[in-house]
């Protein structure tokens, strides 16, 4: 991993990134609306394809699927922080798995001791029970969670106060993804833009510039980048 130190900040989203907690998601928002009176029947791939578009993607898609749902509680707010309580209890319980290359990758910037920074959509007490059963997360010294910033993904305000906090004149930034959402924001800041994963959505790739990297995994990343 020579292209490792061209970089002197890494940021990098959490959930389907770095570990592999999107299927928790995804069970906690089926139990949500199953505790609701609705059975989603997605499959996996198809709920990343619809969560992974943009903020409003998900809101828009479950919502169709079940409009008596928008009649009984139309604030989807109070849907999601419904499917965080249950999202947390599953948490509780769950295996969490680094995702594919993530462990050498990690290993490397701590040697060669380079910046690094998560920014997730996910709260504090979601990512303090997600490190404390991944230890080498604890490898990164910096995060931003949910309660740091106001506007979501793919608003870059997240990454923005990430390199405002952790970044200095010069430094070369790399930041990585696994969603269009979070491209998006990456691509509104100086970083370098990497997405981690399957485009799932064909309409995902006129979104994309095309100066975005885009790999199936960490593992696949060759020994020189650019």
């Amino acid at each position: 991993m020579k292209w490792v130190s061209d970089f002197q900040l890494f940021l990098f989203d959490l959930d389907g990134l770095l570990v592999n907690t999107e299927n928790i998601h995804y069970q906690a928002y089926i139990d949500m609306l199953k505790r609701r009176g609705f059975n989603l029947d997605w499959s996996f791939l198809k709920f990343c394809s619809v969560a992974h578009f943009d903020d409003e993607s998900l809101k828009e898609g479950v919502y169709a699927v079940f409009p008596d749902l928008f009649e009984q509680e139309p604030n989807w707010n109070i849907l999601r922080k419904e499917k965080n309580v249950i999202y947390i209890e599953l948490l509780k319980s769950s295996k969490i798995d680094l995702m594919l290359g993530v462990e050498r990758l990690l290993l490397a910037l701590e040697k060669q001791d380079i910046k690094r920074c998560v920014v997730t959509n996910s709260s504090k007490q979601m990512t303090d029970m997600i490190v404390a059963k991944q230890p080498f997360l604890k490898s990164i010294t910096n995060w931003i969670t949910r309660e740091d910033y106001d506007k979501p993904k793919p608003h870059p305000e997240g990454y923005l106060r990430a390199i405002t906090l952790f970044g200095k004149k010069g430094d070369r930034i790399i930041g990585f993804e696994d969603s269009v959402r979070g491209i998006k924001a990456l691509e509104k800041t100086p970083a370098i833009s990497v997405l981690i994963g399957p485009i799932l959505d064909p309409k995902a790739n006129a979104m994309i510039e095309k100066d975005v990297l885009h790999f199936q995994s960490f593992e696949e990343m060759p020994e020189k980048l650019i």
